[in-house]
C-alpha cells in the first residue's frame, strides 16, 4: 500500500461516510420506516468500512514508522559522527526560526 493511494482511499472513505451521514440526516423527516431502515444500513455499511479502513491505514503508518526509525537508528550507530553533525544542524536551524519569532 502506498502513501499516496493510502491516503487518497482514507479521503474517498471518509468523504463517502460524510455523504452517507449527511443523506441520512437530511431525510430523516420525510422517510418511510423502510427507507430509513435502508439508509441507516447503509450508513453502517459505510461506517464499518471507514473504520476498518482507518485500522488498516494506521497499521501501515505504524509500520512504516518503526522502519524509519530502525533505518535511522542503524544509520547513527554505524555513522555517530554523522548523527551528531545532523543533530547540531538541525539545532542550529531550530535555534534560527525560534529566534526570528
Amino acid at each position: 500500500m502506498s502513501k499516496g493511494t493510502s491516503s487518497e482511499n482514507l479521503r474517498t472513505e471518509l468523504k463517502n461516510l460524510a455523504d452517507t451521514l449527511e443523506e441520512v440526516l437530511n431525510s430523516t423527516a420525510d422517510k418511510s420506516k423502510s427507507e430509513l431502515d435502508r439508509l441507516r444500513q447503509k450508513a453502517r455499511v459505510v461506517l464499518d468500512t471507514s473504520r476498518e479502513r482507518l485500522s488498516d491505514s494506521s497499521e501501515y503508518l505504524a509500520q512504516t514508522t518503526r522502519e524509519v526509525a530502525q533505518k535511522a537508528d542503524s544509520y547513527v550507530r554505524e555513522n555517530p559522527w554523522h548523527g551528531v553533525g545532523i543533530g547540531a544542524a538541525m539545532g542550529v536551524v531550530i535555534g534560527i526560526l525560534i529566534s526570528q519569532r
